[in-house]
């Protein structure tokens, strides 16, 4: 795995994309950081932090597109698999590498609360907290796009789809207004994303018998469920949806100054599942 996170992380500095992606970050973060806390003196760096939030949303599809997309299209993909390296120790060594050029702008942001100490009221752990959960978020991301460019071989399929994913995410809030809050429709959009989560076991397993037992579980256990007690279904999808809103934690640091535990281990969590996600099509690939 460290010559994979070596490879990695070297090539995306012989590309120019690490040093870009870390500028970009950078300038961003100083213009806000001008704006926000210097000319008008807000006294948290925190506020500069949910101000760039969209940045991620441009830059980190140019770091995830060519993770695995460029791999594919060069056919190069085949000796990472052929390598005696495991898998997940590969998909690992290229995510740990795109870890550490975000880590880089994360680690100069530190020094932007020391600047607003030195010239009056600072509040540093809050600022701190608020750089952790902007680079897990960003960790989030990371392995978001990974895992959709491990779906193409086409980098700009694979930035494209990344950035459409992220802005969807970014709006999460704005699109749970358009779900409806009625037990029925409610019932039926559980069991179809159920239904989608039993394809993801067809497409993994390519076994019918227990893709088609897990189906009929599915729309099985719906019905009754909703024949016995249709009220549980009323609102259920957008509070189940909005568990994952992931601007939240961010929010949460900047307006109560406290360390949200539950969207950290969202984050977690979301970095395991993409992570699993992305091995486990690589891995259907190589069987294939």
């Amino acid at each position: 795995m460290k010559a994979i996170y070596k490879r990695e992380l070297n090539s995306y500095f012989h590309t120019m994309i690490g040093y870009v992606f870390i500028a970009f970050l950078v300038a961003y973060a100083g213009v806000y950081f001008m704006a926000y806390n210097l000319n008008y003196g807000y006294p948290y760096f925190s506020y500069v932090l949910t101000g760039i939030l969209f940045v991620l949303l441009i830059a980190v599809p140019v770091l995830t597109m060519r993770s695995f997309a460029e791999d594919r299209k060069n056919k190069t993909d085949q000796l990472l698999l052929t390598s005696p390296v495991s898998l997940p120790k590969v998909v690992l060594g290229k995510y740990l590498a795109m870890v550490t050029i975000l880590m880089v702008p994360c680690v100069i942001y530190l020094i932007f609360p020391l600047i607003i100490k030195s010239q009056g009221t600072a509040y540093i752990l809050t600022d701190y907290l608020s750089i952790l959960m902007f680079f897990l978020m960003g960790c989030v991301y990371i392995s978001i796009g990974m895992f959709i460019s491990s779906l193409t071989e086409s980098t700009i399929i694979a930035a494209i789809g990344t950035m459409g994913v992220l802005m969807a995410l970014y709006l999460w809030n704005g699109i749970l207004d358009f779900i409806p809050s009625g037990a029925g429709t409610n019932a039926i959009g559980v069991a179809v994303i159920l239904s989608l989560l039993t394809f993801l076991v067809w497409q993994m397993t390519k076994n019918w018998i227990i893709s088609g037992a897990v189906e009929l579980v599915v729309i099985a256990g719906t019905v009754i469920a909703y024949v016995a007690k249709s009220e549980l279904f009323e609102n259920l999808l957008p509070n189940i949806l909005a568990k994952l809103e992931l601007t939240d934690p961010m929010t949460v640091i900047t307006d109560s100054s406290y360390l949200d535990i539950s969207g950290i281990i969202l984050y977690l969590s979301m970095i395991a599942v993409f992570l699993f996600l992305t091995i486990q099509m690589i891995q259907k690939r190589r069987w294939s």
